[in-house]
């Protein structure tokens, strides 16, 4: 039976995994599957073998993009060759913009600055019929938080949803291949947790800590993107 490979790129805020556990948790959680095949390639792990999978998820980070480390660009090389086969792929957050550089976009610092917190994000027009965020209404909220955003769509990529800092959030990259600049894992105390533990940085980037979090709500519209995608694939 083949699996669902999750690409783990970086680890959650350490003070926050007593209490919420990491990413591989609350992916297993998002999609229903409690045996993901789990690659953690910011520890240099192997990529595995496409032929045995039914899909692909790429993690957030705390690493950029940009920084063009060793095992990120291996990875995105990994996810140009996936792309080109049957495997179905999404990537969120950090995955979402390493998707856009692997397939010839731009990913880099967000010129409007980071967004984090619950947001509501707006599909684009005539996206009623995508596979994957097709079932979501015109305006739903979600859970994020980043400082580089995919600058610049790769050829043939269509956007499918945008936010209030973030014109590119949602991306369809190929047939196969999908990336969300939010959160569909987050629970509303983790992305609340994640603002407690960054509120000093934050207040030094011009932001209130207080009312980001006061803002912070469960997003299940947004959640249900990961069973969604769970629901396209063969395994």
């Amino acid at each position: 039976m083949k699996q669902i490979a999750l690409i783990k790129t970086g680890c959650t805020v350490e003070q926050i995994k007593p209490r919420h556990g990491d990413f591989e948790d609350w992916f297993a959680d998002g999609l229903g599957v409690s045996d993901l095949l789990q690659k953690d390639v910011f520890r240099q792990e192997t990529l595995p073998a496409l032929e045995g999978l039914a899909g692909i998820v790429i993690t957030g980070s705390p690493a950029m993009v940009s920084a063009r480390l060793d095992w990120s660009e291996r990875t995105a090389r990994w996810l140009r060759q996936a792309v080109q086969t049957n495997v179905k792929v999404l990537g969120v957050c950090y995955g979402h913009q390493l998707l856009a550089h692997a397939l010839g976009g731009i990913a880099g610092p967000n010129p409007a600055g980071r967004e984090i917190g619950t947001v509501e994000s707006q599909l684009v027009d005539n996206v009623e019929n995508d596979p994957l965020l097709g079932h979501l209404p015109k305006r739903f909220l979600a859970q994020t938080s980043h400082a580089e955003v995919v600058l610049e769509l790769p050829p043939g990529a269509q956007r499918l949803a945008t936010s209030p800092l973030d014109d590119n959030f949602a991306i369809r990259f190929a047939e196969n291949a999908w990336g969300v600049q939010f959160h569909p894992e987050f629970s509303a105390p983790v992305v609340s947790d994640y603002i407690r533990y960054r509120a000093d940085a934050l207040r030094e980037e011009g932001l209130s800590p207080e009312q980001l979090r006061a803002n912070v709500t469960e997003t299940e519209e947004a959640g249900s993107v990961l069973r969604k995608f769970t629901s396209l694939l063969q395994f």
